[in-house]
């Protein structure tokens, strides 16, 4: 239909997909975009996050530093300054405290991420926020399929940003959506995907091209229906996942609060060497031997590359958490429809590779000489 009516983009379907999102989330907009990046962008422009732009005024925002790096890089490109706070040992997401710990008059927004789909303290952050009058952000890239205290995450803060990426539960093969109550962001969101057009080829401000095309809109919808069958899915693949390893030392699981509910976009694990006896990156090398691929997400963390080397004397020891949570850090294979074979066949080669360590350790020792 798409291609008889050569309407490829900025029709029904998008609009359809928008509406169901809308209803899905329980917001009263959400405005598809073409990357979550871009989403992100758009959103922190809208909100007047780096609005001032002169080196000496600067907005400063918040942010973990445990992300992926298109978390931080928005900012930047609208001129404010990131500051890198650490993560909680247990969820591994933003830790109030520490956002607490680093407001200062210059401090005008938080950005938060649902990390690996694991809801963020929302309630704490949103009341950190609105005593500072600060903006909040909720980077919810991996967050479609997550609850929080049985809501979908999508309404709270002044916006969540989603992705819709392959590797996300709801898959526009490529896209974002911008979730909010906002009427006013939701106005800049729309416009800013159209390059700030004013309807009459002039701009209000600069925006960008970040429409969704149909095809990805109707890609999302099939996606939209199957969501929250694939959610409960990989919780319960995860279950059998945890059943198996938690019994193993030195393997610790990310802790998903009572009356949440993961996504579980990502099933990551810390390794931790003294118990496990072996090193994370002996653990991934030794089931990549068996065929089986692994991820290092957030590692390294964004504080430590090279976009944000002129941060890093300021950070050097400041983020202890989230220093030894990276290196540590290793996702598992996990998917929607995993059977249940597969998930023990994983399970059994992590469980042999810890049985047989000592002689594991010394193969990849000798490999890496």
């Amino acid at each position: 239909e798409i291609f008889a009516t050569g309407m490829l983009t900025k029709g029904k379907y998008l609009r359809q997909f928008e509406e169901r999102l809308a209803e899905y989330l329980g917001v009263k907009h959400a405005v598809c975009v073409s990357s979550c990046t871009l989403g992100l962008a758009l959103t922190y422009q809208g909100l007047g996050l780096g609005r001032f732009g002169g080196a000496q005024h600067k907005d400063v925002v918040i942010v973990p530093s445990f992300t992926f790096m298109a978390t931080v890089h928005p900012l930047v490109w609208l001129n404010a300054m990131p500051v890198f706070v650490d993560i909680d040992p247990h969820t591994w997401n933003i830790d109030p405290a520490r956002v607490e710990e680093a407001i200062t008059p210059r401090t005008t927004g938080i950005v938060a991420v649902h990390n690996f789909g694991n809801p963020a303290d929302v309630e704490a952050l949103e009341e950190i926020a609105q005593r500072h009058n600060l903006r909040l952000v909720f980077d919810a890239a991996h967050g479609f399929g997550t609850l929080y205290q049985g809501r979908p995450v999508g309404e709270f803060g002044d916006a969540e940003v989603f992705s819709a990426t392959p590797t996300k539960l709801l898959v526009a093969g490529e896209g974002g959506v911008v979730a909010t109550n906002d009427d006013g962001l939701a106005d800049h969101i729309r416009a800013g995907r159209e390059y700030g057009n004013d309807g009459h080829y002039g701009s209000d401000f600069a925006g960008l091209n970040a429409r969704m095309p149909e095809f990805n809109a109707i890609l999302g919808i099939r996606s939209l229906e199957m969501l929250e069958e694939n959610a409960e899915r990989r919780n319960a693949v995860v279950k059998r996942f945890r059943e198996r390893l938690e019994r193993l030392p030195g393997l610790t699981f990310q802790r998903i609060r009572p009356g949440d509910r993961c996504s579980y976009k990502d099933l990551s694990v810390l390794v931790d060497e003294g118990e496990f006896g072996l090193t994370r990156d002996q653990l991934a090398q030794a089931l990549q031997a068996e065929n089986i691929d692994t991820r290092k997400y957030h590692d390294p963390p964004v504080h430590t590359h090279q976009a944000y080397r002129y941060l890093a004397e300021r950070y050097q020891g400041r983020l202890p958490v989230t220093n030894w949570v990276a290196p540590r850090s290793l996702s598992l294979p996990v998917y929607s429809h995993m059977d249940e074979a597969t998930v023990d066949h994983i399970c059994a080669a992590v469980e042999t590779i810890h049985a047989h360590r000592d002689q594991v350790g010394a193969t990849v020792a000798t490999s890496e000489t």
